[in-house]
């Protein structure tokens, strides 16, 4: 490959993790990987990944381009259930919830017309996950239990009808709006 790919750099426990966001994936190093599991991903190991897991690419580690092997999401979760340690648990929550979530939301990463998170709060301190897709606000499913709260909670105690889901979601949309 001539790609050269100048990477983000992780810390987990003092050691580094270098990670790429190539053709919408986020890729790993396959050797940093291993240390931070524990065990040693070699070439071998990672072959035995489908063909769409793994790559070789040209990745500027430590101020020189190196050939490095790399690992895709994917691939990092079949490698984590096959060496199972109780430990992977955390590192699959850190590489899904901060890893992958940074490498998203960097620059020259994502379209503009691709879903971003978003948050909404209360001032009693409820939160709701908002997903901003096509310049619109989305509320979860299983956030509507907050938002209709939060929505009751605002209203005067005169008011005897319970709003419907989708006055307590436009209630949400507008709370929102205001609050930018």
């Amino acid at each position: 490959m001539t790609d050269l790919h100048a990477p983000t750099l992780f810390t987990r426990h003092n050691r580094p993790l270098h990670a790429v966001w190539l053709e919408s994936q986020a890729w790993f190093c396959a050797h940093e990987l291993g240390r931070l599991t524990g065990h040693f991903f070699n070439d071998q190991c990672v072959r035995r990944l489908d063909a769409d897991q793994h790559r070789t690419v040209q990745l500027l580690r430590y101020g020189t381009y190196r050939e490095t092997n790399m690992v895709s999401e994917s691939g990092v979760y079949t490698l984590l259930a096959h060496h199972y340690v109780p430990e992977n648990r955390h590192l699959r929550r850190w590489l899904t919830h901060e890893v992958v979530a940074v490498l998203r939301e960097a620059p020259g990463s994502s379209a503009r017309d691709t879903p971003q998170l978003g948050q909404m709060t209360w001032p009693g301190g409820n939160t709701a996950t908002l997903l901003y897709w096509q310049s619109e606000p989305w509320v979860r499913l299983r956030d509507m239990p907050v938002v209709m709260d939060g929505e009751v909670a605002a209203q005067l105690p005169m008011t005897k009808r319970k709003p419907s889901w989708r006055e307590g979601a436009q209630r949400a949309v507008r709370m929102h709006r205001l609050g930018n």
